[in-house]
């Protein structure tokens, strides 16, 4: 780090416990993010209660060339009334944040997988079964009891749908073992 670590303690005595621990959780950020520059470390006793209920946020800011990455653990959690507790949380954020950031610079961006999706092609109401229309044109076999709302009866054709391929395929060919309806905002493949 090229600037000397800071730390402060407000609302509360200092703790040379606590100072250590800090020190080596920013150590460890150290070993995992080696490009950190400056760090920032606050440490507040929200009220200031002797007895049980006192509430600890801790705030961390790291720099990294080219950003500021900055993470607050508001003293919501009642959790946080232990400061080592909270001080875990925080540095695990600013860890995960450390590492999206790794990420995005070296154009490691986790994708999501599009889950199989199709438009129902076909319906047999009587019979109580229908058809998925894959994108790539293939056809799914599905029945009633496959759609996990049981709203097999507000099915139309064209209603866009997501699937789980069952392992074997029907009498009717490849079989929806799962059918769920989806709405218009729907991720695209």
């Amino acid at each position: 780090m090229k600037t000397p670590l800071e730390i402060t303690f407000r609302n509360l005595d200092h703790s040379d416990a606590v100072e250590a621990k800090v020190r080596d959780k920013v150590a460890k950020l150290e070993q995992a993010y080696d490009r950190i520059t400056s760090c920032r470390v606050a440490l507040e006793a929200l009220n200031r209660q002797h007895v049980k209920g006192n509430l600890f946020s801790v705030h961390i800011e790291v720099g990294v060339p080219g950003k500021q990455v900055v993470v607050d653990t508001a003293g919501k959690d009642r959790a946080h009334e232990d400061i080592y507790v909270a001080l875990r949380d925080g540095f695990r954020a600013a860890r995960r944040r450390l590492e999206d950031h790794s990420r995005r610079r070296s154009g490691r961006v986790k994708t999501h997988a599009v889950p199989p999706h199709g438009t129902v092609a076909r319906l047999f109401p009587q019979e109580g079964y229908g058809f998925i229309q894959t994108p790539d044109g293939r056809e799914i076999y599905f029945h009633e009891n496959s759609l996990i709302d049981g709203s097999f009866g507000k099915l139309e054709p064209g209603q866009e749908v997501r699937y789980v391929a069952a392992e074997k395929e029907s009498d009717k060919g490849p079989q929806a073992s799962t059918v769920k309806r989806i709405g218009k905002h729907h991720l695209q493949g």
